[in-house]
């Protein structure tokens, strides 16, 4: 039997080794041994601060709810 699938990209938490830029707000800096989200995009690598990555997941999550909901209430999408 083939393993299910993952909807959730490729997602992982990983220590910074040297401060940079947040991917989604500029303004948010992570340093060195701050803890952030790396997503993984094809080839290339996205990094998030945890403040970030937070309001993400809090968001995706509440969508996924929602489709969770609407596929056990056997309703489709608008």
């Amino acid at each position: 039997m083939a393993k299910p699938k993952s909807f959730v990209k490729s997602i992982s938490i990983e220590k910074a080794k040297k401060a940079h830029n947040c991917q989604h707000n500029s303004k948010h800096r992570i340093l060195a041994g701050d803890m952030r989200l790396k997503l993984k995009e094809g080839r290339t690598s996205e990094y998030f601060c945890t403040a970030c990555a937070l309001d993400t997941i809090r968001r995706d999550m509440a969508m996924l709810e929602e489709i969770k909901d609407c596929l056990e209430k056997g309703q489709s999408e608008k």
